[in-house]
């Protein structure tokens, strides 16, 4: 028979022996979390934005690959701050020995970029033409014909060329389909389907109603609409825009960028967003633009190309450090820059409420709350136009304005200007990026600097055998 008091000794050991496991759990959970690549500008602080207990922090050491500790400068009772670009390889451990992830910090020249906020007209021409739907050919004998379906063509796909001519608006389609088809029988169509090419062969049917030669599609050219210029790099004349793509209104994939163009653009009205509801800039492009610039890329982190002249923010004249990883990201006061009437540019306040470690695939970093009310009062909160509104926060670009909550106007996410900047070109795209730990670890001898983690206390260990 076991005591009562052995017993209850069993039970504290018990106890104590799973709040062990379920600390050290907390602990490589939080670690985990770390993203495996982690960019800062030189003279910025390397602070992994995690927060631990003191009684587990102490059990954290960072151990540092010596050759690469001179472009580190360590402050006593602080965090380090980057000297020089280059990268820098960490490993956490936990007890002095076991590994829980392997870092890589990268350090690149301190990037600095004028503020926007400036309201845009995107034109976008597509490369080739967008096939947005079936229109079926109602033929002399009482049927109806779709030789594009037949074929194998599906709403989506592009079609680049027509008989080996290529094509850029829907009217050449129709016309050129319809010329070769009165000398040959059977076409030849070059098609991109899923992001491959294609040569399809269709033989098209002449139309009674429209007296002339057609294979049953509908498609679509080009595109336009209003938007923010989120940044301009005035030594390159680089910018971003948007923070999303320009997606087909009727099939709501990517348009593939032949040719396009952004232009100034003049806020005339607002029509109000509600809960159900996203609310709208209405406007018309300026002629006699101070904007004008090409468009060269659309993608998941908005539109992208080169400006023709200089560019001013009255607000933000000097260009602004940028937030390069979400770490330098705080919940908190935050302000956003847009145009609500002609072109002028404004300043509204709003809150960051969450910031993701990781940002998501399409780039929404954090979510963000529109606080002042003079912006909630003329627009409801988040609107279409709105679209790349810089995010401003403790002096720093951090992100852009890219989608609203649909049943909540006021909050909307934001991605992450570094991002931004990966697709402008004017910093290096990202490496190494996996964030699985297990797969982390390092089997390179470290020295030299013994880190205390969380506390934010960084002090000279023991160099390992």
């Amino acid at each position: 028979m076991i005591s009562a008091s052995l017993r209850r000794q069993l039970l504290g050991l018990l106890f104590f022996f799973f709040l062990g496991i379920a600390s050290f759990l907390l602990v490589f959970q939080s670690f985990l979390s770390i993203p495996s690549h982690y960019r800062v500008s030189v003279g910025e602080k390397v602070d992994f934005g995690i927060s631990l207990p003191p009684q587990i922090s102490d059990l954290i050491t960072v151990y540092v690959r010596g050759s690469e500790k001179a472009s580190l400068k360590w402050q006593s009772g602080g965090l380090p701050i980057a000297l020089a670009p280059g990268h820098i390889s960490l490993e956490l451990r936990i007890f002095n020995f076991l590994p829980l992830k392997r870092v890589t910090v990268e350090v690149v020249p301190t990037v600095k970029v004028v503020a926007g906020g400036h309201s845009i007209g995107v034109l976008l021409q597509r490369q080739g033409v967008f096939v947005v739907g079936y229109a079926a050919i109602s033929s002399s004998d009482g049927k109806k014909y779709c030789p594009a379906k037949e074929a194998g063509i599906e709403p989506g796909d592009l079609i680049l060329e027509v008989g080996g001519t290529p094509v850029h608006s829907d009217t050449q389609v129709s016309l050129l389909i319809d010329q070769l088809a009165k000398k040959k029988e059977v076409l030849e169509f070059k098609v991109k389907h899923q992001g491959k090419v294609h040569c399809i062969f269709i033989k098209p049917r002449y139309c009674p109603q429209t007296k002339r030669y057609r294979i049953g599609l509908y498609v679509r050219d080009g595109t336009a609409g209003m938007g923010t210029l989120t940044f301009y790099d005035p030594q390159t004349k680089r910018y971003g825009a948007l923070g999303h793509p320009v997606l087909d209104p009727d099939t709501n994939l990517n348009i593939e960028v032949e040719e396009g163009r952004i232009v100034e653009a003049s806020v005339q009205g607002i029509q109000q967003g509600r809960r159900g509801h996203i609310g709208e800039k209405l406007g018309f492009f300026v002629n006699r633009s101070k904007i004008s610039g090409s468009i060269e890329k659309n993608s998941k982190f908005g539109i992208f190309g080169k400006l023709e002249q200089n560019l001013r923010n009255p607000i933000f004249p000097e260009p602004l450090p940028v937030a390069l990883s979400t770490s330098q990201i705080r919940e908190g006061p935050a302000e956003i820059l847009t145009v609500l009437e002609g072109e002028k540019i404004e300043s509204f306040q709003a809150e960051i409420q969450t910031v993701f470690i990781h940002p998501k695939l399409d780039g929404k970093a954090f979510v963000l709350k529109i606080t002042d009310p003079l912006l909630l009062e003329r627009t409801g909160g988040i609107i279409q136009g709105m679209s790349g509104s810089p995010v401003i926060q403790d002096g720093k670009l951090v992100g852009a304005v890219t989608h609203v909550f649909i049943n909540d106007p006021t909050r909307g996410f934001g991605v992450l200007a570094g991002l931004m900047l990966e697709e402008a070109e004017l910093i290096p795209d990202e490496i190494g990026q996996s964030s699985s730990g297990l797969n982390n670890f390092l089997g390179d001898s470290f020295c030299n600097f013994l880190v205390v983690f969380a506390s934010s206390r960084y002090t000279i260990g023991q160099s390992l055998p």
